[in-house]
């Protein structure tokens, strides 16, 4: 082990730990920025995408080649320019061929490259690969000095810092990555679209990202699906580089003979796994959370066709699909963050403006080198061409002085006025050549290539003229991918729709109609139908048990158990086991303690209110909406003191106006029914007062109508008595005796 005073006296630093850390932490993020998450804002490509793309064109894998292996390409990528995992390599080489993956494939791959379904790839001994047009329109240029090189890891080779292609990738396939701190995510877009938009640009420089939204309409994602956003959420999206667009499914409903229908799921959202998606609508049904969804069938080959059957022909299609769109991926949220690397590497969000900008200000350097490139080709071949021209001219000396000098080229030269490559060119020049038509041809071209000079002299001198090469340049590739072909055509719709709704879990049930019947020792259980008295006469209960309470409901009911300890339970009513037997107990549905006893049953109605009482004369009224509870552990409604219990729970009907009250020691009174508070929660007010007892009943009536009370006996007649001045008084007055023939009971009935 070297001590640490053998080392130089500058190699050792006395620094903090925690700023050695930072330092080098920092040096880590940058890298990580910089050369591996995030994409070049001028070709859309990260380093390990553009190795590849530069490893397969020194394989010469054009379009028109034949195919090699991947295992070839990635050899080539790591061993010369990428030295990272092979496997990494070959997963970013492989989603550039996955047509589910990106817009505009930059790899044509040969085998199994993966599945909308979520498989992963062959082995790379085993899959092909080439190029494709867009990754050669990416590239074009390379070889014209339209980019700098740099050299690689090693020094052994040379790789472009950036692709020069007109081909818009960053936009056109989007990108994704996690970097430190920071992240990208572009959904890819419409080539057409994105051409229209940057000629727009290139005429009108000071037009905002609102005016180029005219041509962007939005994300064209290579899985199509539907864009619901509404254009405002997606333009402000657009102006500040960040948002969200929700896409979904395409679904179609299809109409059976007899009335029947299912649901047609003809493509799926961006980057969600077939597989994964039917089988969490399959999870949603064997668990009971989507009960109008009968079954899911895929019945997929190269295109996607996912079979929905609803419950019932009854069931509400657009309740279905909505639902479907809440709880499954058949609607997910595809994220926005422009967040690239500029022409100086530095990252940062950028606009859809800042972004064609950029792109576009890349593409006006590209035809500027690309012209200059061409300038010094022209120069160094009329060069030569006059190097010819003058052997024609004096051919015969020409020829003399190859055949008697020693030293040809200098004589050459210095006879001649030549450069030293016109007379290495004269030289080197075939006697099959040293004909009268040649000298014809040589004239005409450099004639023509004087010509083209000219041009691009003219070109790189004129902005004005740089535009218009530009939009005739972008005109032909807008041509090439233009909505009339089948890779340019949008696959995403734009239909703007509401935001997913919550579905009211009624909706979520078939609606039948039941009787809920709960016995006097607690069983309860669902009839179906509507019972009349003589089927509730035919109930069988256990021995010891009876009849308690019923009810007549349907199944998209809720159904409230008022307990005389003030908490009420909500139970569903399509939930209630059915009457082939004696029904479970109901504690198996709400936590009801053993020692109270369940006081009334209702059908839950949100908006219709109840009159609730305990037996010391409080009360006050409820909305049954605000009652409900959908634990097992219900909710506290009546407070009530120690020892007394909840005594009334009635229903109040429409246009009740006053309420009677009848007290133990029976005593009525009578009140006007806003005397009484409207509350959600507590005691409540004093109703009526007692020297002894408590109140016995308590009713709400319509003053206009009298006050009713069954006679009693088997008749089935009843009694109104219709003036109640003798008993009207203030809330919380003492009372006097009922009218005669009141029952002695003291209930009101109903």
């Amino acid at each position: 082990m070297t001590d640490i005073a053998e080392l130089p006296e500058d190699s050792v630093r006395n620094t903090s730990f925690e700023s050695a850390l930072s330092d080098r932490y920092l040096v880590y993020a940058l890298s990580t920025i910089t050369a591996r998450s995030l994409p070049d804002v001028r070709d859309g490509l990260k380093p390990v995408h553009r190795r590849l793309l530069w490893a397969m064109r020194l394989l010469r894998l054009d379009p028109a080649s034949g195919y090699k292996k991947c295992a070839r390409v990635v050899g080539d990528v790591i061993g010369k320019y990428h030295p990272h995992g092979d496997q990494s390599v070959y997963d970013a080489m492989v989603r550039l061929a996955q047509t589910f993956s990106l817009r505009y494939p930059l790899v044509d791959g040969q085998g199994n490259f993966g599945n909308i379904d979520g498989d992963n790839a062959a082995a790379m001994r085993y899959t092909e690969a080439r190029l494709t047009a867009a990754a050669g329109e990416l590239m074009a240029g390379l070889d014209e000095g339209t980019v700098d090189y740099r050299p690689t890891y090693n020094g052994e080779e040379e790789e472009p810092e950036i692709f020069p292609g007109i081909f818009p990738n960053l936009l056109a396939n989007g990108a994704s990555g996690i970097a430190v701190g920071m992240a990208t995510s572009i959904p890819p877009h419409n080539v057409a679209e994105l051409v229209e938009a940057a000629i727009h640009l290139i005429d009108n420089p000071e037009a905002d990202t609102a005016e180029l939204m005219r041509f962007v309409q939005g994300p064209d994602l290579p899985t199509g699906g539907v864009l619901v956003d509404s254009a405002a959420i997606i333009a402000e999206a657009y102006a500040t580089g960040r948002g969200a667009f929700r896409i979904r499914a395409r679904i179609d409903k299809v109409d059976e003979k007899g009335g029947g229908w299912h649901l047609i799921v003809s493509e799926i959202p961006y980057q969600v796994q077939k597989s994964k998606l039917i089988e969490a609508i399959a999870d949603l049904i064997n668990d009971k959370k989507l009960p109008i969804l009968a079954d899911v069938r895929d019945e997929s080959d190269e295109a996607i066709r996912i079979v929905l059957e609803p419950r019932a022909r009854t069931v509400d299609a657009d309740t279905l699909t909505e639902s479907l769109f809440r709880l499954t991926d058949l609607e997910v949220r595809v994220p926005l963050n422009l967040n690239v690397l500029d022409e100086n590497r530095t990252p940062g969000v950028m606009s859809l403006k800042e972004v064609l900008a950029a792109w576009l200000k890349h593409q006006f350097e590209v035809l500027i080198r690309r012209s200059k490139f061409r300038l010094a080709k022209i120069a160094d071949r009329i060069e030569l061409l006059d190097g010819y021209l003058i052997t024609y001219l004096n051919l015969d000396r020409v020829i003399q002085i190859i055949r008697e000098e020693d030293e040809p080229k200098l004589v050459m030269i210095a006879e001649f006025g030549l450069t030293d490559r016109q007379a290495e060119a004269i030289l080197d020049m075939r006697l099959r050549r040293l004909r009268k038509l040649e000298e014809y041809e040589i004239r005409k071209e450099r004639e023509t290539l004087d010509a083209e000079g000219k041009g691009l002299e003219a070109l790189i001198e004129s902005p004005a003229r740089q535009r218009t090469r530009m939009k005739r340049d972008l005109t032909a590739l807008g041509e090439r991918y233009s909505r009339d072909t089948k890779l340019g055509a949008r696959r995403t719709s734009l239909i703007e729709a509401a935001p997913t709704r919550e579905i009211p879990l009624e909706a979520m049930i078939e609606r039948e109609p039941v009787t809920v019947i709960l016995s006097q020792r607690g069983w309860i259980r669902a009839m179906k139908g509507h019972a009349d008295d003589a089927a509730l006469a035919a109930v069988k209960f256990k021995e010891g048990d009876g009849p308690l309470f019923s009810t007549r409901a349907q199944t998209t009911d809720r159904i409230l158990l008022a307990t005389d300890q003030g908490r009420f339970y909500t139970l569903a009513a399509d939930k209630l086991p059915g009457a082939r037997g004696f029904g479970e107990p109901v504690r198996l549905f709400a936590d009801i303690e053993g020692e109270v006893r369940v006081a009334a049953m209702l059908v839950a109605r949100p908006g219709v209110e109840l009159l609730v009482a305990s037996a010391d004369g409080k009360g006050f009224v409820v909305d049954m909406g605000e009652i409900t509870a959908e634990t097992r552990k219900g909710k506290q409604v009546v407070n009530l003191r120690d020892g007394v219990r909840l005594k009334v729970i009635r229903q109040i009907g429409s246009g009740d106006d006053y309420v009677a009250a009848i007290g133990d020691n029976r005593k009525m009174v009578i009140f006007p029914l806003s005397e009484l508070p409207r509350m959600s929660r507590g005691q409540g007010v004093a109703i009526q007062r007692y020297k002894d007892g408590g109140l016995s009943d308590a009713i709400s009536f319509k003053l206009e109508d009298g006050l009713s009370w069954a006679m009693g006996g088997e008749t089935g007649r009843t009694r109104t008595e219709s003036d109640l001045t003798p008993w009207r008084a203030a809330r919380g007055a003492a009372g006097r005796m009922p009218p005669l023939g009141f029952p002695r009971d003291n209930r009101f009935g109903g």
